[in-house]
């Protein structure tokens, strides 16, 4: 390595975490639209709004078992002066009523079939008592039914033309059901961005090998595949990167060959082995940052080539968690057209006092919950960047501020949420 190279590694410009995001956020664009059989819908963002080409429900539906009956009939009915009246026709979920009731007729209907012409109201079965007169079914009313009961009419949840689901939205059970409904069989969503994973160190090992002195398995790439598929990117293993920087470089532009951007962890500290800083230090692209205001994960870097983002992620898990969470994922979801692409962010009361002081701010690895009605977050595990297994049982990231003594359990404090 060269000695100005050197030199250069300890020559960073640190930025803050928002400055970061706004740099990324000026490369960002959509992927573009592809469509989808409904079936593989799910967890797809929408590319159009989706205007609905019919009234819901298109017919008058009833909302009980009972009978349909014109309102009017039941005026003055009570339990000593019951209105009676004939039952003309069975009505089933699917078929169309074939007689139109009268002020003295009924039809017994089900949930969810078509009411017939001039009903309107549904009286529920258990409010009736059914009869026989002259060989003819009758059932006795003894209380008034308004108009528009248990009855749903013509578009009362949605009107023809009316916009259902918006541009941008992913979709879940409900917006597939909707689909559904209207006869949306196949569907434009945002295209999902393919991110191919690297892996850097010498002590890395393949997740099947034995362990050996010195060696760990590399977590971080199955880590980062997890992430990125809950995002809704397409990840790519790429497996490692070896310790040389002009190796480095061509694996790294090859991927993008493949991939619509790349991600590496490790590599990116000022040792001696960490080939990603050369690797930025030498390249044709633009370095969008290299140093952020946070722990862990200070030395976490970005850069665009040819408008395709590499993200060095820090090597300890903990700092490449964090680094995923409030870089990498943002540009997942906005690839995909997605708006909400941060965390939501919440204020807390903390449960156990933070003392560790920095000079940065510093997101933990937390856990929440509610107690007398309030929200509080508390640290999981050990605070430090190698730990892993406190990622499993975090669902959120509290906000330590930087400088001060700490936070002192009971204070608000920002937390950044995870699930849900």
């Amino acid at each position: 390595m060269e000695k100005g190279a050197s030199v250069n590694r300890f020559r960073r410009n640190t930025v803050q975490v928002e400055e970061a995001q706004r740099r990324i956020e000026q490369h960002l664009r959509p992927l573009g639209v592809e469509q989808v059989s409904l079936e593989n819908a799910y967890g797809r963002t929408l590319a159009e709004d989706v205007f609905a080409p019919s009234h819901m429900p298109h017919f008058r539906r009833s909302g009980m078992d009972g009978f349909a009956i014109m309102s009017s009939s039941t005026k003055g009915a009570s339990p000593e002066s019951p209105v009676c009246l004939e039952v003309i026709e069975h009505i089933p979920c699917g078929f169309v009523p074939t007689k139109a009731v009268s002020p003295k007729t009924a039809s017994r209907i089900m949930t969810g079939a078509m009411v017939p012409e001039q009903a309107d109201a549904v009286i529920m079965l258990e409010m009736t008592e059914e009869s026989e007169k002259e060989g003819k079914t009758c059932i006795s009313i003894r209380k008034e039914i308004p108009a528009g009961k248990n009855l749903t009419s013509i578009g009362d949840e949605i009107t023809q033309g009316d916009c259902v689901l918006q541009k941008g939205t992913k979709i879940g059970a409900g917006e597939t059901a909707l689909l559904a409904i209207f006869g949306f069989h196949h569907v434009h969503v945002c295209k999902r961005p393919t991110i191919a994973i690297f892996a850097t160190g010498s002590e890395l090992l393949p997740v099947e090998a034995p362990l050996t002195q010195g060696k760990i398995r590399n977590s971080n790439s199955y880590m980062l595949q997890a992430l990125i598929r809950e995002a809704g990117g397409i990840p790519l293993l790429m497996g490692a990167i070896p310790d040389e920087a002009a190796k480095a470089q061509s694996l790294v532009l090859e991927a993008f060959s493949q991939a619509d951007f790349v991600v590496t962890s490790g590599g990116v500290s000022v040792g001696d082995y960490d080939i990603l800083v050369d690797l930025f230090q030498n390249w044709d692209g633009e370095m969008l940052f290299n140093k952020v205001a946070m722990r862990p994960g200070s030395p976490t870097t970005a850069g665009v080539w040819n408008e395709q983002f590499l993200f060095a992620l820090s090597g300890n898990p903990g700092a490449c968690f964090v680094g995923f969470e409030l870089f990498v994922r943002p540009v997942i979801l906005g690839m995909q057209g997605q708006s909400q692409r941060y965390r939501q962010e919440c204020t807390a009361f903390l449960g156990k006092e933070f003392s560790k002081v920095n000079a940065y701010p510093r997101y933990v690895r937390g856990k929440s919950y509610v107690s007398e009605g309030k929200l509080f977050v508390e640290p999981v595990g050990m605070d430090q960047s190698s730990v892993t297994v406190s990622i499993k049982d975090s669902d959120c990231l509290i906000k330590i501020p930087a400088g001060g003594k700490g936070v002192q359990q009971g204070e608000l404090i920002s937390a950044l949420l995870l699930k849900g």
